[in-house]
């Protein structure tokens, strides 16, 4: 049992993907859960492959093709949630909802050229919906306190601070009741 204080309220609700949305530029997004593909390994692979080392927080996502692979091989266990957002073939960003302990880790990657779009938005609510559906209960995550523009966007969907102890903000939310 983790430490971690979570709201005893259940957040607002998501939409859960799939779903589809026109972004700040334009584009047509959609927003899948991830099946398991051949073809979206590779695409994801190549997102993270060319992701901006200037974009990279915590040390994720890895800098190398085999080390990418490899994390991504852990992320996207079976017991793991991910969604993807995808602009035609390309992916635009991935997120994920990692189990631990009682409670599932959030992390979310928007490519440098869809950032500031709207897209991560969409794509943290369409994986809050997905975890919900799921039944996951409690989510958590940290943002390096002066990344401001996270930082902003988690609250804007219902994250709140629950540990300001470092140099790293840990936020949380509720998602769905307790099983009893």
């Amino acid at each position: 049992m983790s430490t971690r204080s979570y709201s005893d309220a259940v957040a607002d609700p998501y939409d859960a993907p799939p779903l589809s949305f026109t972004d700040k530029e334009d584009r047509t997004i959609e927003v899948r859960p991830y099946e398991g593909s051949d073809e979206e390994m590779e695409a994801l692979v190549e997102m993270y492959d060319s992701f901006d080392p200037a974009d990279r927080a915590q040390g994720i996502p890895p800098g190398r093709e085999d080390r990418i692979r490899d994390w991504l091989d852990n992320i996207l266990d079976d017991d793991c949630l991910n969604v993807v957002a995808w602009d035609g073939d390309e992916v635009a960003g991935h997120a994920t909802l990692v189990p631990d302990g009682d409670a599932y880790e959030l992390a979310i990657f928007v490519h440098q050229t869809y950032q500031r779009s709207g897209i991560g938005t969409r794509l943290i609510k369409a994986l809050l919906g997905h975890g919900r559906e799921s039944g996951v209960e409690k989510v958590w995550l940290t943002v390096e306190r002066w990344n401001r523009a996270a930082v902003n966007l988690y609250q804007n969907v219902g994250f709140e601070t629950s540990d300001t102890e470092s140099f790293e903000l840990e936020m949380t939310i509720r998602l769905n009741e307790p099983d009893d």
